[in-house]
């Protein structure tokens, strides 16, 4: 079961496959797993995936704004904190010990745009795509530096898999459709 997971497994997991959930402390006290946060346990020599652990502990947390820009190659910066969104209700409470950021939106536009990356350690993280991000990174109130978002809209004009009718649409539902179009027509 570790194999198939990059080395990490969940109490969920062993429980799912019917193994008494004492084995894990039992593996833990012998050294053969360490205990990586509540729930989640890993192989000794498993590089430490930070972005899948924290969206594991914090499982409606979906990496959006400056992380997501990073993830999908827009952004050079290596992230400060992640950056989350959540749907509003959801407890991230323990979130800033994590060093991380949450952003809350209503449930009608939490699910607008969610797609799966490998991290750099290669397990499967929930991010926003690209059109979703950039619509998320010109809203009114955002941290995000204008540098940034420059850069980001400069590189999604070029690339090939942009899909302009997805970020107009998306632009639409976020309420941000001026502000896209300002940047779409200044740099196309």
């Amino acid at each position: 079961m570790l194999g198939e997971n990059n080395g990490i497994i969940t109490t969920a997991q062993v429980t799912a496959a019917g193994i008494q959930r004492r084995m894990l402390s039992e593996l833990v006290a012998t050294n053969r797993l360490y205990r990586v946060g509540r729930g989640i346990y890993a192989l000794p020599e498993v590089w430490e995936d930070e972005m899948y652990f924290l969206q594991y502990q914090f499982t409606k947390g979906v990496y959006s704004n400056e992380t997501a820009l990073y993830l999908h190659g827009l952004s050079d910066r290596t992230p400060i904190s992640y950056t989350l969104t959540f749907p509003h209700g959801y407890n991230a409470s323990g979130l800033k010990k994590h060093n991380a950021k949450a952003k809350f939106v209503t449930p009608e536009i939490y699910d607008l745009g969610i797609i799966e990356l490998n991290s750099s350690a290669g397990n499967p993280i929930r991010v926003y795509d690209i059109e979703r991000t950039l619509c998320d990174i010109v809203k009114g109130n955002n941290s995000c530096d204008i540098q940034l978002v420059n850069q980001a809209m400069k590189a999604y004009t070029v690339s090939k898999e942009k899909d302009m009718a997805k970020l107009i649409g998306f632009a639409e539902r976020l309420r941000v459709k001026p502000k896209i179009l300002r940047y779409m027509e200044v740099l196309l």
